[in-house]
């Protein structure tokens, strides 16, 4: 029998779990996906914007992998830091498979980032997603104006979620003091600005046309700052083809710029899109966030951009970045800070420039924050293919016969499939006391206190 932990119950960690029972060079594989948290699906669960039903509907079929007789889901068991060390799970395990993702958000480095009033995206993403590290009460979306910095899907979303009807989001999972808050926003401006042109942002065009398609809300885009873009216009005789995608978002900016306002539009929210703008200072009045002054910029001829020497601030009340992920070293394992990854060759966990058995790395952790979901699936096969070709060398490493029990030992509490189920049940139940569909819950010490009420000690 091989054994393997795999930490981290996020796509990229079910697509390991789904590829280590699926191989058939090693027949007996048994895998325990271990989370920190008590809920699996990892950025599925707390990353998908609420609205976005279909993306948040993979759960089924990750759900179907976590549920595999091979396959044993162990929750609220942290790995590194204050949990488990590395070293000591690797005692319990013939093989470590680490698939921890990129969770700290990449800050501007500007002055001013650290007002009061200027977050990352990903707290926010997490406060509407009912995250356990999200702080309650941490956004009353009293602002009128917010400015997103960055121009990808995560931008694009948070966008989204401010202009978007609370009544609209009533019928997803979003948790019920994020929908009072939705319900009582002031804001009535957002701006979404990259330094960059509309031909290099990173957004995908059916998340684009979303913003459009918001009942309440007005898109404005600029179109002298369109005409800046080299790929805007009409291309040169010699030029190599558009990508299909900027082809389509440039189609998308085209017409929102040709749009005039209509007399008794009376939508209560704009989102506009800024292109060549680099923010270089978060300013401040009264002690909080009072806009943002940017550089702008230009094309340099060579696919990047210069200063021009010219300024613009843009008022805002709130503040949210949304310029990309970076993964954070776990104590115990070797890390590239420059790339924020885990040294590796194939999945296979590098230390001192030497392999080093029994540990391999897959997603985020291991290639970096790039890709869509799907990319995972192939990432992970790469790693298991790997881990088999290591097999030989690596059954019978494990000292122990029952990891559970040693962890328990350990005076952990692992939640187990069941207890999760009871979370489940507790949030449909809780969706149907207010009328709606599943609530996620943010009380998760009384969550907690049910799920291991049910799972075996």
């Amino acid at each position: 029998m091989l054994r393997v932990a795999v930490v981290g119950s996020g796509p990229s960690g079910v697509y390991t779990a789904q590829a280590l029972v699926a191989q058939t060079l090693v027949p007996d594989v048994r895998v325990h996906v271990l989370d920190r948290l008590p809920c699996p699906y990892g950025l599925v669960r707390y990353g998908v914007a609420p609205d976005h039903e279909k993306i948040k509907s993979l759960q089924q079929s990750l759900r179907a992998v976590l549920e595999h007789e091979r396959v044993t889901f162990v929750g609220n068991v942290a790995v590194g830091g204050d949990g488990v060390p590395p070293g000591r799970l690797a005692e319990l395990y013939d093989a470590v498979v680490y698939c921890v993702g990129a969770a700290a958000d990449r800050p501007l480095g500007i002055p001013g980032e650290e007002l009061p009033g200027s977050h990352s995206a990903t707290e926010f993403v997490s406060w509407y997603s009912a995250h356990p590290d999200a702080a309650a009460g941490l956004f009353a979306l009293r602002a009128r104006s917010v400015v997103v910095i960055g121009v990808g899907n995560v931008a694009v979303d948070v966008a989204r979620i401010l202009a978007r009807g609370a009544d609209e989001l009533r019928p997803t999972d979003v948790p019920q003091p994020a929908l009072g808050v939705l319900a009582d926003s002031r804001v009535r401006e957002v701006h979404m600005a990259g330094r960059r042109g509309p031909s290099q942002a990173r957004f995908t065009t059916k998340e684009l046309r979303e913003l459009g398609a918001l009942p309440g809300a007005r898109m404005v885009v600029d179109p002298a700052e369109l005409a800046l873009d080299p790929a805007y216009g009409s291309p040169a005789p010699d030029s190599p083809p558009l990508p299909a995608l900027v082809r389509r978002n440039l189609d998308v900016l085209r017409g929102w710029a040709r749009e005039v306002p209509r007399a008794g539009d009376n939508r209560p929210r704009t989102i506009g899109l800024r292109f060549f703008l680099r923010p270089v200072e978060l300013l401040e009045r009264d002690g909080r966030v009072a806009g943002v002054r940017f550089a702008r910029t230009a094309p340099d001829g060579n696919g990047g951009v210069r200063d021009t020497g010219t300024y613009e601030e843009i008022g805002a009340e709130l503040v949210l970045r949304a310029v990309g992920y970076r993964g954070l070293p776990l104590p115990g394992l070797p890390f590239d800070a420059v790339h924020g990854t885990v040294p590796h060759r194939a999945g296979r966990v590098l230390r001192d420039g030497v392999a080093s058995p029994g540990e391999y790395v897959a997603g985020w952790i291991k290639r970096g924050p790039t890709g869509v979901i799907g990319s995972n699936r192939s990432c992970a096969k790469e790693t298991v293919a790997s881990l088999i070709e290591d097999a030989p060398l690596l059954v019978g490493r494990a000292s122990a016969p029952d990891p559970l029990a040693v962890l328990r030992s350990w005076g952990l509490r692992p939640v187990e499939w069941d207890g999760w189920l009871s979370i489940e049940r507790a949030e449909a139940a809780l969706g149907r006391s207010l009328g709606r569909g599943p609530v996620k819950i943010p009380d998760w010490p009384g969550l907690m206190g049910a799920a291991l009420g049910s799972s075996p000690m």
